[in-house]
């Protein structure tokens, strides 16, 4: 998801989408999204087993709160190019009336989400997450989704793209005073846990500089802070790779990811 320009659509500025379908091994992406995605992994070996192991998270999180928690509405912000098991397809496995909003705020991403997610069940609209009221209250986001019922929203590999000005804690909060208790808040981000000059970071935030969104990268303890208002479950905040493995199902083992993003859930009780 680019988050911070919706600029006329240009090949040659590496994407933030697109780079991370090419590391997904998707189709939908160009040379210099290509060349950004292996800049990024010659900076961070593990960058492309990180996407993965962060798209593994999010199954695995949609399997617990639709099998496990009876949650069938979910809000995914930060959508990204649709990819092989998408919010819908995992949530309807244990949900079939699953209900699931898109959001997006790249044009080019949510055409490709129109004509490849959008159902009676399923939309996707483009939309702002550092203005919450866009998604909150879009006529599609209210036909879909029962604000007086539990429902899960989730932010994975998303919210790094979203620069300290913007007030990420501030944004999470105004979707939380709109979410009924037992719902659930999703996040990954990835944190910087490493000693403050080190190489790769400034390495990568300099490839992303010249993408659609630049990378903001924090501490765990600001990580946690997004749940604030939430009980995380376990395990905690670890990296997406431990939360909860399946090591029984090889799509969603991750092998060789030392280090990543930090994931979490967290459940509003009141």
């Amino acid at each position: 998801m680019a988050k911070q320009k919706t600029a006329a659509f240009d090949t040659t500025v590496p994407n933030v989408a697109r780079i991370y379908d090419f590391w997904l091994g998707g189709k939908d992406n160009f040379a210099a999204d290509r060349e950004a995605g292996n800049k990024l992994i010659r900076a961070v070996p593990y960058a492309a087993l990180a996407a993965r192991a962060n798209r593994a998270f999010l199954r695995r999180v949609v399997r617990v709160l639709a099998a496990e928690e009876g949650i069938q509405q979910f809000i995914d912000v930060g959508t990204g190019l649709p990819t092989a098991g998408n919010v819908h397809e995992i949530a309807r496995q244990a949900r079939p009336g699953a209900r699931v909003v898109y959001v997006d705020n790249d044009p080019v991403v949510c055409a490709h989400g129109r004509a490849l997610l959008a159902s009676d069940e399923t939309q996707i609209i483009e939309a702002d997450l550092r203005h919450p009221e866009e998604i909150i209250n879009h006529p599609q986001t209210r036909e879909l989704i029962d604000f007086t019922q539990p429902f899960a929203l989730m932010f994975t590999s998303v919210l790094h793209f979203v620069p300290d000005d913007d007030d990420v804690r501030a944004v999470i909060a105004r979707f939380r005073d709109v979410m009924a208790p037992g719902s659930y808040l999703v996040v990954s981000h990835v944190s910087h846990e490493s000693r403050p000059d080190d190489l790769r970071a400034k390495q990568a935030a300099e490839v992303y500089s010249q993408s659609s969104a630049p990378l903001t990268l924090r501490s765990v303890e600001t990580v946690r802070s997004f749940f604030d208002g939430f009980d995380l479950i376990e395990p905690g905040l670890p990296w997406v790779s431990e939360w909860r493995p399946n090591p029984s199902n090889p799509s969603e083992h991750v092998k060789g990811v030392t280090e990543s993003m930090r994931g979490g859930v967290g459940r509003k009780v009141s």
